[in-house]
C-alpha cells in the first residue's frame, strides 16, 4: 500500500517560512520523482517543485528563488522549503510521487496540508 504522508502546513504571517514535509512508505523512493503541487480554491492545481530521482529540481516561476525542494532517500521523505511566503502562497499543498521510465505509469498523491499566509 503506498502512502504518502505530508507535514509541516499551518498559518504563517507574511515573509515568514515554513517547511513541508512528505514520507513515503510503499514505494522503492529513490527510484521515483518526487514534486510538490498546490491548489488554491477556485483554482487549478499547479506545480510548485519537482525533483528527479537524480536530483535535478525544476521550479514554478512564482516561487524560484523563494522555495527549496530537497529529498532524503534514506528516510524517504523529500521536504519544500519554503521561505519569503505571501499570500498568494495560500493553498493546500500536495506531494506527488511518479515513475515512468518503465512499465506502467506510477502516480501516487498525499492528502495536503494546509498552508495559510496572513498579510
Amino acid at each position: 500500500q503506498v502512502q504518502l504522508v505530508e507535514s509541516g502546513g499551518g498559518l504563517v504571517q507574511a515573509g515568514g517560512s515554513l517547511r513541508l514535509s512528505c514520507a513515503a512508505s510503499g514505494i522503492i523512493f529513490s527510484i521515483y520523482a518526487m514534486g510538490w503541487y498546490r491548489q488554491a480554491p477556485g483554482e487549478q492545481r499547479e506545480l510548485v517543485a519537482r525533483i528527479t530521482s537524480g536530483g535535478s529540481t525544476n521550479y514554478a516561476d512564482s516561487v524560484k528563488g523563494r522555495f527549496t525542494i530537497s529529498r532524503d532517500n534514506a528516510k524517504n521523505t523529500v521536504y519544500l522549503q519554503m521561505n519569503s511566503l505571501t499570500p498568494d502562497d495560500t493553498a493546500v499543498y500536495y506531494c506527488n510521487a511518479d515513475f515512468t521510465a518503465w512499465g506502467p505509469p506510477r502516480d501516487y498523491w498525499g492528502q495536503g496540508t494546509q498552508v495559510t499566509v496572513s498579510s
